[in-house]
């Protein structure tokens, strides 16, 4: 019991680091199941009835978040950290996972660094894909040229 408890403050922490302060909570609640690597022991996947929530990177350990997870945290209006608004013109197409053009970015966190995790919504706030920035979040805001966000999973892909 101990284990899991250690493990679970683990993830929360990870969490809480990268994607802000109280992220850890939101996510991995208490009914979460954590599935480990076969050859190496160490965290995997983390879900949630089912649903995958994020996935532990190995080569930095750091979480790529799922569709779900992105969910999860865009229900909490306080965590607004790291998320990317687009126009209704592109929404359609990020959702079926197509990355984002600076040009269509009508608001980004100026916090947003490249590399990191990043969440997608549309104007009404809802999520539409996960992904990592390539830009700022400031010259997400800027620039009306290339690539803003590289979009991992959108919401309307199988």
């Amino acid at each position: 019991m101990r284990d899991i408890l250690e493990t679970l403050d683990k993830i929360r922490r990870i969490a809480d680091y990268q994607l802000g302060k109280g992220a850890g909570d939101v996510l991995f609640r208490e009914n979460i199941e954590i599935v480990f690597s076969r050859t190496t022991g160490r965290i995997r996947h983390i879900y949630l009835k089912g649903k995958l929530l994020a996935t532990l990177r190995p080569t930095d350990g750091m979480l790529s978040l799922s569709v779900e997870g992105a969910k999860c945290l865009s229900r909490k209006a306080r965590l607004a950290h790291l998320w990317v608004k687009v126009s209704a013109e592109a929404a359609p197409f990020i959702a079926k996972g197509k990355s984002v053009f600076a040009k269509h970015v009508i608001y980004a966190d100026a916090k947003i660094r490249p590399q990191q995790e990043t969440i997608v919504l549309n104007k009404k706030d809802k999520v539409l894909a996960v992904g990592k920035a390539v830009l700022t979040g400031q010259e997400m805001k800027v620039f009306k040229r290339g690539l803003a966000v590289r979009v991992r999973k959108g919401v309307s892909e199988k």
